[in-house]
């Protein structure tokens, strides 16, 4: 057998390189004259080598057509057959066409890393500027469109969609029910140990009592309750309605002559409206049994000594502001649901971020206006 540096035909050369590496050379025309006798010659010589890759190097080939891709396809399964690595390297990207085509794979020609000019901090303030402009003028125009069709109901009745607000209703509060109640349970029974460890200390341990129902009913429980159902309700909304929107059939209801926003959005707020109050009361009542228990089996209080001094601490006040504040964080959750259901653009993929982006804006919101309660609140008094 001759050495690699000295296997010459009249259509190619091959010669090896450091490592075990071999590199064909083709020159002239790969067509239906030349093939033939490549493809007899080389792929006998290619299997007698022994190497770990082998590179075709038609940078001097002046024709090719799909007798040279024939070529290209029989030297490849010999070099997969010995476990080795095939590639081409075609500068003048002579044979670009017909190998992209055919087998994408087989043709990665060797190209200069062209490297992205970074972007400057004033190009990218003016990109957010612009960005966080535009989500601006949809947000006020959703806004618009919420309170015009609420107005619309308002004035017809007849045009809300009853049985969705129903269904809309289930979902939200009747199906939530179990994992609030359960938080809820877990959560007293945590602040009534908690705050029993320092009271304790000067017998004082009645007012774990007064602590779990004034902290759950006007600040815990409605925003834990928020926080559930934006995880929940929330990013369910952004996930339908953006569902919709990708697979077009929220054009179709324009085209159709519907209103997207009262065909959607309004039985989704009405009935969040309606139910997270609702949950955030069963959420109260669960914390305050969860901290009944800490405080009869822990504190030895007695049952009616720990509701009566809930009863006594507790006034319809605070009741009407915990649930006050659900319904404020009930429109959040469900108007930026649906919000970001509209907004989706894009694939499957757009759909996971419309609904995620809910969860995480809705449970912002949620604190933010938290706080301008409570900071409003300190005003009443």
């Amino acid at each position: 057998m001759k050495k690699p540096d000295q296997i010459k035909s009249e259509y190619y050369n091959l010669s090896e390189n450091e490592n075990g590496a071999y590199t064909v050379h083709f020159h002239g025309k790969l067509d239906a004259g030349s093939s033939p006798e490549i493809i007899e010659l080389l792929i006998r010589e290619v299997n007698s080598l022994s190497f770990t890759s082998l590179t075709a190097d038609i940078d001097d080939v002046s024709y090719f057509d799909d007798f040279g891709l024939l070529v290209f396809i029989e030297l490849k399964n010999a070099v997969k057959n010995r476990n080795g690595e095939f590639r081409i390297t075609d500068k003048n990207e002579t044979a670009k066409n017909i190998l992209s085509l055919t087998d994408p794979d087989l043709y990665k020609p060797a190209e200069t890393v062209k490297r992205k000019r970074p972007r400057r901090i004033i190009e990218q303030f003016g990109e957010n500027v612009i960005k966080n402009a535009s989500n601006f003028k949809i947000l006020v125009s959703f806004i618009g469109s919420t309170l015009l069709s609420f107005y619309r109901v308002c004035r017809n009745p007849k045009l809300l969609r009853i049985n969705d607000t129903i269904l809309c209703m289930e979902k939200t509060g009747v199906n939530a029910v179990p994992i609030v109640a359960l938080i809820s349970f877990l959560l007293g029974l945590v602040i009534a140990f908690m705050s029993s460890l320092q009271l304790e200390q000067f017998g004082a341990n009645l007012y774990v009592a007064s602590l779990v129902s004034i902290a759950m009913v006007s600040e815990l429980g409605p925003i834990m309750t928020a926080i559930v159902v934006a995880g929940r309700s929330g990013s369910a909304f952004a996930a339908e309605i953006g569902t919709m929107k990708i697979s077009e059939e929220i054009d179709a209801l324009f085209v159709m002559g519907f209103n997207p926003t009262l065909f959607l959005a309004v039985p989704r707020i009405l009935a969040s409206i309606i139910v997270v109050p609702l949950l955030t009361l069963f959420s109260d009542i669960f914390a305050i049994a969860g901290g009944l228990v800490v405080g009869v089996l822990i504190l030895d209080l007695t049952m009616s000594s720990y509701i009566t001094q809930t009863i006594k601490v507790l006034t319809l006040f605070e009741v009407v502001w915990g649930m006050s504040k659900s319904a404020v964080f009930a429109v959040i959750i469900s108007w930026v649901g649906c919000l970001r259901g509209f907004q989706t653009r894009g694939g499957a993929d757009a759909v996971g971020n419309a609904a995620t982006s809910a969860v995480v804006s809705g449970i912002f919101l949620i604190i933010l206006f938290d706080s301008m309660f409570a900071v409003g609140r300190s005003f009443l008094r």
